[in-house]
């Protein structure tokens, strides 16, 4: 799994309401369900049907609330193309070591084939977009 490492983050380890978005909270459980099944699986085998990424984050985190609305905006702006999914560090401690989760945010990319990319601190949108385009493959409609 590559490290990207980028922008600024908090060392300790959210919940926010996602009302109107296509966010989704996940739990360890739902998780394995639609993402991968760590428990079962070796190797590592995305169980999704569309590309994804995943917020680790935490409600205290500062740098976390400026990603939450830019991840918000393109939830709408590429749904249907990718999925993106929010992990509470504080309460989904199990997901956050599995990942190894030490700073906040963390970003994780998930193409549909390949390896999942992690970046960690706070992006731009035009980071995420470029992410979105290099690393999910996805093109945004203008």
């Amino acid at each position: 799994m590559a490290v990207v490492s980028t922008g600024t983050g908090c060392n300790k380890e959210t919940k926010s309401t996602i009302k109107g978005t296509k966010m989704e909270h996940l739990t360890a459980a739902a998780f394995k369900e639609k993402v991968f099944n760590y428990e079962k699986e070796k190797e590592w085998k995305f169980a999704g049907d569309k590309p994804v990424i995943i917020d680790f984050y935490a409600d205290w985190c500062g740098p976390c609330k400026i990603v939450a609305p830019v991840l918000e905006e393109l939830s709408k702006e590429y749904d249907g193309k990718i999925q993106i999914y929010k992990v509470d560090t504080e309460k989904e401690q199990e997901l956050a070591s599995v990942f190894g989760i030490q700073s906040i945010p963390s970003i994780l990319f998930i193409p549909m084939s390949g390896k999942p990319q992690m970046s960690v601190g706070a992006l731009p949108k035009e980071g995420f977009v470029q992410a979105i385009n290099e690393i999910l493959l996805v093109k945004q409609e203008n």
